[in-house]
């Protein structure tokens, strides 16, 4: 009996790989960039900050068993983008797409994104490879891979970090490093590159 139960085993797991996509993930297609509002700890001064519910963003590759979105947590990781837009507050999610590219371009963004897997989170927001955070990983990866660079530097001064003291002192100790330029995943949000393939929020779009 014991090769009746692998066959059933192995048919189910080729049923589940080829199983259709449906709804919004039929729709995706690879280089998507995801946005949604994280239920992390740090998710609700990044809102204030940018004054946005955006706080979370990722990178969508579809392949012949789903789509999946790769992103900066802890650590850099590939995840289904079923699991991730359910990670996401009430399950919302806003879908953007680089216009103008070419699906090799968006593949190469994708791959140059994946080269960066179980790097960790940088929780201190800096700019140099050795961890990611989400909105540093999405900008790079398609600096890198297609010669675009989505959304903006900003000076953490810029943003709004007033009544934020307590969770800088937390993160950065006595001094923190007002002058420290990041890009914001509202700011690759608003950039007008990208065309909005779905939202679940028309306040932000």
């Amino acid at each position: 009996m014991r090769w009746w139960v692998m066959w059933m085993v192995w048919l189910g797991a080729l049923n589940a790989a080829a199983a259709p996509r449906e709804g919004l993930e039929a729709r995706l297609q690879t280089g998507d960039i995801v946005l949604h509002t994280s239920r992390s700890s740090q998710s609700q001064a990044i809102q204030k900050a940018t004054q946005s519910p955006l706080s979370h963003v990722g990178m969508v590759e579809v392949t012949e068993d789903g789509a999946w979105v790769v992103e900066a947590v802890q650590p850099v990781q590939r995840i289904r983008f079923s699991k991730w837009k359910a990670r996401g507050l009430k399950g919302g999610v806003l879908v953007l797409r680089p216009q103008a590219l070419t699906a090799a371009q968006r593949q190469r963004a994708v791959t140059s994104a994946k080269a960066h897997l179980g790097k960790p989170y940088d929780w201190r927001f800096g700019w140099g490879d050795e961890a990611m955070y989400c909105s540093e990983l999405v900008r790079k990866a398609y600096a890198q891979g297609a010669g675009v660079a989505y959304g903006k530097m900003e000076r953490l001064d810029s943003l709004r970090v007033k009544g934020l003291e307590q969770q800088l002192r937390e993160r950065y100790g006595k001094r923190v490093p007002l002058e420290l330029e990041l890009v914001t995943p509202a700011s690759i949000a608003a950039d007008v590159r990208l065309e909005v393939v779905h939202s679940d929020f028309p306040s932000v779009r």
